[in-house]
This record gives structure tokens, sequence and C-alpha cells, in this order.
């Protein structure tokens, strides 16, 4: 009953943290800070989002990689499934693909570096992770070649200094692309943070004990 209990509460938090994600992605930060337009470089998705590898990687810890994918396919279905109502069927599509394969791709990492120093498996995992969730959302949601998925957005995809500040332009959403990915690189080192504080409280359960 508490493996249960533990595994449905990683899962609902999974599920929270997509589709809330799913829904700030859609509003760009107003204003601006050293001359640059925010609006130009990240939306609010950004600060939500890298706090799922933080479950993942707590989950992987507690229970092992096959109850995190678990995890992170339920968090996935419903979610994603929520997300239809929250935001568009395009940026739902785009979340999940990019979701299901950033975290697959850190729980793999974790599992191989996990008896490594403490910090290893987790930063490895949701920076590795973050590049390429990173890489396949904004490309499934925001490029005009593939509004095959649905819509173009065109605040997104029209053109705009690289960060805001460049001389070279590009697409919009190449530059909310970029200044995600720094986004989650900072916060990945950030959640180590409750990572380390967590690691005594939520200790690996052995096999036997975690089945019952």
């Amino acid at each position: 009953m508490r493996y249960l209990r533990h595994t449905s509460i990683y899962a609902l938090l999974m599920a929270a943290i997509v589709v809330a994600s799913n829904f700030f992605v859609q509003f760009p930060l107003s204003g601006t800070l050293f001359g640059v337009q925010l609006g130009d470089l990240l939306t609010w998705g950004a600060f939500t989002y890298p706090v799922a590898f933080l479950v993942t990687d707590l989950t992987n810890r507690q229970f092992g990689p096959s109850i995190a994918r678990r995890v992170v396919l339920a968090g996935f279905v419903v979610g994603v499934a929520a997300s239809f109502w929250t935001s568009i069927p395009r940026i739902a599509i785009a979340s999940g693909t990019a979701f299901l394969v950033g975290q697959l791709l850190d729980i793999s990492i974790f599992n191989q570096l996990r008896r490594q120093t403490w910090w290893h498996a987790p930063l490895a995992g949701s920076l590795a992770g973050s590049a390429i969730d990173t890489a396949l959302f904004f490309s499934l949601a925001f490029a005009s070649t593939l509004a095959v998925l649905g819509p173009n957005d065109a605040f997104a995809i029209e053109w705009a200094p690289i960060l805001g500040i460049m001389a070279t332009e590009a697409p919009r959403w190449v530059s909310w692309a970029l200044g995600d990915l720094g986004v989650k690189i900072l916060v990945g080192f950030v959640m180590l943070l409750p990572y380390g504080a967590l690691m005594s409280v939520l200790k690996p359960m052995p096999p036997a004990k975690a089945a019952g």
C-alpha cells in the first residue's frame, strides 16, 4: 500500500508539471532586462518543466528504473490528455513527444551513473534529457515546416535577433529554445539542492519491499 501511495504521488506530480508547463509555454515573458525583450527569449514554461527531472530522479533513486518508467508513462498519459484542455493540440503533441524521450533518456543515464558520486547521476541525466527535450519540443511545436501538426504561431515564427541581442536573426522560437535550455541547465544545478536534501528521506527500497 505504501509503495502504491508513493508511486501515485510521483505520477500525479509529474502530470501536474506537464499540464502546467504546456499552459505556461504559450506565454512569453513581458518586459525588458538590460535592454533585451524578454518575450524574444523566454516563456514561463521554462521555469516549471525542469522540476519534472527532479521527480523522475527521485522515483528512480527510490524505486529503480522500471518504476520510474511507469511513473513517466503515467505522467505522460494524464498530462498530455489534460493538456488538450489547457493548450492547443500541437503543443500537447510536441510536449508529449519531447517529455517521453527526454525523461526516458534521463532514466537511462541516471541508472548508469547511480553508483558514482551522488550528484553525477541527477545532473547528467537532467542535462542530457533537457537538451533533447528542448530540441524536440520547440521544433515540433513552432517550426513553420511542421505546420502539418497544427497552425503556426505567428509570433513564434516571426524573425527577430537571436536571444534578442545578436545581429543575426532567426525565428523567435529558436531564441525561446536557447533561452529555455539555458534556464533548464540553471535549474538542473539548483535542483541538486532538494535532491541532496531528500536523499536521506527517500532511500532506495529493496525490490522485495517495493513489491509490497
